[in-house]
């Protein structure tokens, strides 16, 4: 008893003595922060806090493991979701309470409660996506969540399709949204952002697709839904214009903002929207341009968006900074030569919580770093703005200039400069004239927001803010250290504590995301290499004061103030902060979590409040608003003759701002009624004739602007036209050919190269070794002095480029030809930086090329050369690539004839050892790694030619007959990864040279023309072949004669029965008679149209004015029409709503147009003089009112001439199109919807589906304007017919349309699927047909599969005998053939650009007008009209496709030719025998 009562005697004692400690100063009060660590075994990943608490996540990717910790860092838990499980961890950005853990595959987890309890969660068969981040979020609905995930057959390595799935009960279920998604976001993804419309707010997702029918980054759109895509429909961003090419969104504060970008140019266009509804192209200063890779969002504000723009490349990049008007459509320049680094990432920074104030760093030195290609050195300014960029100043420290380092080159996580803190910014750096490196720094501090600093503590530190600025916490930052350091009154003086472990390296000190907690969370590394160890630390400064900020411990501090100190006004209003005062000995314990909110006083409204209106701009010199177009009068206020109405300043107050009184600009004015009129037309066709002293033409190109060019919408758009004559002198026109200017006079210009991928840049061969050129179509010309005069050999290309990097060249030149010692040859050097350095590649080669890959690692370098063996001219040659320069190589054949590179293929043609006389071909998808091409067994390739490779297969033809003057062949086709072929059609003509009659539609899937050889016997006996057309509807599957038309030009019958179409056919000229590869039938964008020159007949006859007719089609082909009597050349322009013809061979000076797709035509008198018209042309993409005659007069012998053909004053085309897309049956649209079928179909079913285009109703008088995304819809999907299959391999047509198995041949083995994938449990036995790559038809009659036998893999038949009844057998069938280069599917991708654009225009190049008629690739215009020889230069934005550049087809052009001048997409062309592999010039023609 007496012990217990002891006990609690002693109990009272001590807890009267603790009371007594807890109330004297001294435990009260400490006099440093406490400080407490944790070891882990692996370093952090990722770490963040949940905002407004103490409570941090910690993720170990390496360990996949996430810890927890509730006390800002001092103890720890580990997650329990499974041990190594954890692949990222993501906090969502509007509810504190919520988080998520993404798990490597299908399950993930999710928190309601800051971490204490987890879910899981499943996406079916989907893993994170590996592009682009994985979650978006709704900014009001914290359920509603949208995962980006992909899907991925064969065993995940290549084959992956994106999709996004969704929540709306925060993980509870999960549906998909939509698959074939490039990125989706909420519209309400932040706060600031509304659509105006409550209802679309909580619903309305934005992503972006890929095409309808293609997979190609050329076809991605926009596609908006209310409904989480039961329904879609795409927007208008340019007018009433869909756009295609879609490469990214974001949400940015309170607006959504896309880019897109086209093909052969690196400049975007940005489409901006503040409600998510009405779009509008963001316009920059003419002098600017956004481009791809060059241009970075930064943090911008709720009344403007602030991007910067790359203006000199790297290495060492700078940009301009521009700030846009509230909707974020009109920008103007703030700063220039800011700093970026390789990534886009710039110097920009506005202080956090105050309107109006931005630190930048600009380059200094600009003049020097922008010509020396990164061999000068950024000397780097820092500068401050106080008015959002309207004015900036100097930093000072001390009365010096201060420079601080800053975005670019961040040491620690989260804000460089400034957080929550009002006013209290820090960063390091150094005093002088410029930034010097960061162990050079020292941390300086402002407590005024950045106008005035003071230097804090010596050397480089990392820092962070606490309670609001109260607290200032930095650690050593350049090197190990075992100290802290501490300031408790805005960095005037700092105190030192001692970490608990030895010295460690800081790797981040941060704290909550609001800066007002007191605690901190350092992590540093201690030790190295393997030994390392990975510590965190909680520093913790609760108990450092015991009092609570009073009233009198706090100002009332002025946010932005003027170079005097007195308080200045940004948006209307003066911003003021309730903060501590730096010597106050308080902490703000109340107000934890809660960030302090400003006070405003409005001011009186001035200038600088009020932006342009709708429908003006910034003037020149940036002082006032200047009308933009006509001005749209107030309905009425202009009748009755009236002269004035009331209409806009032409400024209007900025939304948002709240100045009152002061000056009013937005007061209405006079404006005369005149200027709601559009300036009188003169409905007449304008000429223009320009003469030239010369005797020919010798090569010509269009520098067409892309889609996405700043100048392609606007009125009298640049039409860049650049030419070549006889006597080596240089022109170019910016109008397309109304006037002229020389340029480069004296110069003696051997051949011109445009650039393949970058539209803009030109370059100039002289016959010695200076090169000029320009990067920006003419307005400029700089040179650079080659390493050699250029190659002597007339077929290959002095100049080759990189598809990327615009500055990359390889030259090809002539060494010792000069020297009767020495032996002439090749030698190839590269340069980075457009010819100011050269750098030895290879010697005695043949060719070098760059090889770009997309998707398959960094190997920007990779650099493929034909050299000849021990470098002997006499010895084989040799295939070696290498992606160092050359540091080391591989030799990857000894005996090769040549090489193209053809969509995301290598095709290599080597010597068959086992057969001399005989060619082996191989296939690469990687650029390492080649395998043999599979051929049909009784196929012997001596000689063949790459014709085509944009429809998910590849088509060859292979030479039979090669007698001269009567060559003929076979064309075979491959499966959908191009590794094996099968006969298409046999019989088909070519010419001694090697060039086919086949030639592609371009648009329309799978519609092909072919001339074939009617006489094959009595041809090879020494008789003239005749030849007869025939046509395809479904890729080759089917061929047939072209029905002809009843009548013929003249109204007349035909003398044969029309009805007989064995007899009685319509044949056409094809490639191999064209003087002009340019003149292909149909044309990029006029959609189901071609025009030919042919005759009526059992026979193609001869091409003459008497037997030959001109024929026009609508329909793709089925129907064909008599224009005209005699040969006439044509050309499309706005997008085939104008057709002009002219005359060939004959001596005109008059020509005619049709502005009903050729139902009509008219004659238009172009000169009083008759002219020889040699071309007739226009701009690649078809899309221009403008046409170009080139000729001479016939009663000149000195010079000749071009006429420009101007229509846009008729009055045919004065109104543009309606379209509406989202309702094409709207009564007021100017456009139908058209459904291409197969003639032999009662359905429009073709390749599976039902296509829908868009084409203007012939009879509307508008024009098209921009180009149409003609493809609308997909409207559905078919059963499957014969016509979606074609013969297998070793199969061919018999009379009776069946699949016959070649007598003597195997069928083959479908069983190799097995072996090529482990984990594949079936496959079918041959049928005899396989599916048209095409097509993606369903159910019906599906004939690979009709009367197969499955059968299980070896090792997996009890699998097979549990799953067999419901598994597919498409896919295995698919896949039966497929070689080891598989995998990697040969997806079709629409060849959308040849750079010069069309399927064959012009020959471009140096060499190669289409008047040089001496030159081979000319003369023999390159190869198959959609061919594709080489690569597809057009090829940059292909998925998973090498990239490949064209050479020249003219002056340098390679061995070999390309047909890269046709197809939309340049489908190259290449002919291959033992003496050539014909498929790799890049037409340089435009």
């Amino acid at each position: 008893m007496w012990l217990l009562k002891y006990s609690k005697r002693l109990a009272l004692l001590q807890l009267l003595l603790l009371q007594l400690l807890l109330l004297s100063p001294a435990a009260a009060k400490k006099d440093k922060p406490e400080i407490s660590s944790h070891k882990f075994v692996n370093a952090p990943s990722n770490f963040f806090y949940f905002d407004d608490s103490n409570t941090i996540l910690l993720h170990n990717r390496e360990g996949g493991i996430v810890h927890r910790s509730e006390d800002a860092g001092k103890t720890w838990d580990k997650v329990d979701i499974g041990r190594g499980e954890a692949w990222d961890i993501w906090r969502h950005p509007h509810d504190n309470q919520k988080a998520y853990i993404m798990g490597k595959e299908s399950t993930h987890w999710h928190t309601n409660d800051q971490g204490k309890t987890w879910q899981d969660f499943e996406i079916r068969n989907a893993r994170p996506s590996l592009f682009r981040a994985p979650l978006s979020f709704h900014a009001k609905h914290s359920d509603r969540v949208l995962i980006h995930g992909e899907v991925c057959k064969m065993r995940g390595l290549f084959d992956c399709e994106e999709r996004t799935f969704y929540t709306k009960d925060g993980f509870e279920t999960v549906g998909m949204l939509r698959k074939n998604t490039r990125g989706c976001v909420f519209a309400h993804a932040t706060p600031e952002f509304t659509t105006g419309d409550d209802d679309k707010n909580e619903d309305r997702i934005v992503c972006v697709t890929t095409g309808r029918i293609s997979l190609d980054r050329r076809e991605h759109r926009l596609a908006v839904s209310d409904n989480y895509f039961e329904d879609e429909y795409e927007p208008n961003l340019e007018g009433d214009r869909t756009v295609q090419g879609i490469i990214n969104i974001a949400v940015v504060k309170g607006y959504l903002v896309a880019a897109a970008r086209a093909p052969n140019t690196d400049e975007l266009a940005m489409y901006v929207t503040d409600d998510a509804s009405t779009w509008h192209r963001a316009v920059f200063p003419t002098d600017s341009r956004l481009k791809e890779d060059a241009y970075t969002i930064l943090e911008s504000t709720s009344y403007s968006i602030q991007v910067d723009v790359m203006t000199i490349e790297p290495p060492n990049p700078m940009g301009v900074l521009f700030t846009s008007n509230s909707n974020g459509t009109y920008f103007t320049k703030n700063i220039p030569y800011t700093n970026r680094n390789m990534n886009g990432i710039v110097d920009f920074e506005k202080v956090q919580g105050i309107q109006g104030i931005v630190l930048v760093n600009v380059v200094d030195n600009y003049r020097d770093v922008e010509g020396s290609f990164g061999r000068e050195e950024k000397r780097l300014k820092s500068q401050i703005s106080f008015d959002d960029g309207r004015a900036f100043m100097d930093l000072t420290a001390g009365g010096e200039s201060l420079h601080l380092h800053s975005v670019t080159e961040i040491n620690n996580i989260g804000r460089v400069f400034s957080s929550p803190a009002p006013g209290v910014v820090m960063g390091v750096g150094n005093t002088g004239k410029y930034l010097k490196d960061y162990e050079e720094g020292d941390l300086y501090v402002s407590d005024d927001a950045g106008l005035t600093w003071t230097l804090a503590l010596e050397e480089a530190h990392k820092y962070e803010f606490g309670d609001q600025g109260s607290i200032l916490v930095a650690i050593y930052d350049e090197g190990p250290t075992d100290i802290i350091q501490y300031s408790l009154n805005h960095g005037k003086e700092w105190h030192k504590v001692d970490l608990p472990k030895s010295k460690i390296r800081a790797k981040a000190l941060t704290t909550t995301p609001d800066s007002t907690s007191t605690k901190f969370f350092l992590w540093g590394t201690k030790g190295g290499g393997s030994r390392t160890e990975h510590w965190v630390f909680s520093i913790d400064f609760e108990d450092m004061h015991e009092d609570k900020c009073k009233d009198s411990d706090f100002e009332n501090w002025p946010a932005r103030v003027d170079k005097d100190g007195e308080p200045t006004c940004v948006m209307g209003r003066k911003q003021f902060y309730h903060r501590r005062r730096a010597d106050a000995d308080c902490f703000i314990r109340e107000k934890k979590f809660e960030e302090t909110e400003p006070d405003f006083e409005t001011c009186k409204c001035r200038k600088e409040d009020f932006e342009c209106d709708y429908n003006f701009v910034r003037s020149q010199d940036g002082k006032g608003c200047v009308r933009d177009g006509p001005l749209p009068d107030p309905e009425g206020a202009c009748k009755d003759g009236a002269e004035k109405y009331k209409a806009s300043s032409g400024y209007r107050k900025i939304p948002g701002n709240g100045c009152e009184g002061g000056v009013d600009l937005e007061e209405e004015e006079d404006r005369d009624c005149e200027d709601t009129l559009k300036p009188p037309v003169s409905g007449e066709i304008n000429t223009e004739r320009t003469t030239f002293s010369a005797q020919s033409f010798r090569s010509y190109f269009y520098l067409e602007r892309a889609e996405t060019s700043s100048e392609s919408s606007k009125v009298g758009k640049d039409e860049t036209v650049v030419m070549r004559t006889d006597k080596s002198e240089v022109y170019f026109s910016r109008d397309h050919g109304k006037t002229w200017k020389q340029v480069l006079k004296g110069e003696e210009i051997k051949d011109i190269y445009p650039h393949p991928h970058f539209n803009d840049a030109c370059y100039f061969v002289t016959t010695g070794k200076v090169v000029h050129y320009t990067i920006n179509r003419g307005d400029s010309f700089e040179k650079f002095e080659a390493p050699s005069e250029p190659t002597r050999d007339r077929d290959l290309a002095a100049l080759g480029f990189h598809a990327d990097y615009k500055p990359w060249l390889i030259w090809t030149g002539a060494v010792d030809c000069d020297k009767s010692s020495g032996t002439c040859h090749n030698n190839a050097w590269y340069s980075t930086d457009r010819g100011g350095n050269w750098n030895y590649l290879r010697r005695f080669v043949r060719k070098c090329e760059f090889i770009k890959e997309e998707g398959r690692g960094d190997k920007k370098k990779l650099v493929y050369c034909e050299q000849f063996k021990d470098e002997k001219l006499d010895g084989p040659l040799e295939l070696q690539s290498s992606d160092n320069w050359f540091a080391d190589f591989k030799t990857h054949f000894d005996n090769i004839v040549d090489f193209a590179t053809m969509s995301e293929f290598i095709i290599v043609a080597s010597k068959d050892q086992s057969d001399t006389d005989s060619l082996k071909v191989d296939a690469s998808v990687d650029g390492q790694t080649f395998a043999d091409a599979l051929f049909p067994s009784n196929f012997n390739a001596k000689a063949y030619t790459v014709l085509d490779s944009h429809t998910h297969a590849v088509f060859l033809h292979v030479t039979v007959g090669r007698r001269q003057d009567a060559e003929y062949g076979s064309i075979v086709k491959s499966n959908s990864n191009g590794t094996s072929y099968v006969l298409s059609l046999d019989r088909v003509n070519r010419n001694t040279p090697g060039y086919v009659d086949f030639e592609k539609m371009l648009v329309l899937e799978g519609v092909a023309l072919v001339n074939v050889v009617a006489n094959i016997e009595e041809a090879e006996k020494g008789s003239g072949k005749k030849l007869k057309t025939m046509i395809t509807h479904n890729d080759g599957a089917e061929w047939s004669l072209l029905k002809a038309p009843q009548k013929d030009p003249e109204g007349k019958p035909y003398e044969c029965n029309t009805d007989n179409v064995a007899d009685c056919s319509l044949h056409l000229h094809g490639y191999t008679e064209r003087r002009d590869p340019r003149d292909v039938f149909s044309s990029p964008s006029a959609v189901g149209l071609m025009m030919a020159v042919g005759n009526v007949g059992e026979y193609l006859t001869e091409k003459s004015e008497k037997t030959s007719d001109t024929f026009i089609t609508r329909d793709g082909g089925i129907e064909w029409h008599a224009v005209k009597k005699g040969n006439y050349m044509w050309e499309y322009g706005d997008q085939g709503s104008i057709i002009v013809i002219v005359r060939d061979t004959v001596s005109t000076n008059e020509i005619f147009y049709s502005l009903d797709e050729g139902q009509t035509w008219i004659p238009y008198k172009f000169s009083n003089n008759k002219v020889h018209v040699a071309i007739l042309s226009t701009v690649p993409s078809d899309n221009s009112l403008n046409f170009l005659l080139w000729g001479q007069e016939e009663d000149s012998d000195s010079e000749i001439v071009t006429f420009n053909l101007d229509f846009s004053q008729i009055k045919e085309r004065q109104e543009q199109c309606n379209l509406n897309e989202n309702d094409p049956n709207d009564p007021d649209s100017d456009y139908y919807l058209w459904e291409p079928k197969h003639p032999l179909s009662d359905s429009n079913c073709l390749f599976g589906h039902v296509a829908q285009y868009h084409r203007k109703i012939p009879e509307r008088s508008c024009y098209n304007g921009r180009s149409i995304q003609h493809l609308h819809n997909i409207k559905k999907n078919c059963e499957c017919t014969r016509a979606d299959f074609e013969c297998d391999y070793n199969f061919e047509p018999a009379k009776d349309g069946s699949c016959k198995l070649v007598s003597g041949l195997e069928p083959p083995d479908h069983s190799k699927v097995c072996k090529e994938d482990p984990d594949r449990v079936s496959y079918f036995e041959p049928t005899g047909y396989r599916r048209v790559p095409l097509s993606d038809c369903e159910g019906g009659n599906e004939l690979e599969k009709y009367e197969s036998k499955e059968v299980p893999c070896r090792g997996h038949e009890k699998d097979f005998e549990e799953a067999h009844r419901g598994l597919s057998g498409f896919w295995i069938f698919i896949l039966a053939v497929v070689l080891p280069i598989g995998i990697a599917s040969a997806v079709g991708y629409w060849v959308w650009q040849n750079w010069d654009g069309k399927f064959g225009r012009i020959r471009l190049g140096d060499q190669g007008s289409a008047f040089d008629a001496d030159r081979p690739w000319i003369k023999y215009p390159i190869a198959a009209v959609s061919g594709v020889v080489a690569v597809l230069a057009a090829v940059p934005l292909l998925v998973g496709g090498l990239w490949r550049w064209a050479r020249g087809l003219f002056g340098g052009g390679s061995r070999y030719t390309t047909r890269g001048s046709f197809a939309r997409g340049r489908g190259d062309y290449a002919v291959v025998d033992e003496d050539e592999l014909l498929g790799e010039d890049e037409d340089e023609e435009v």
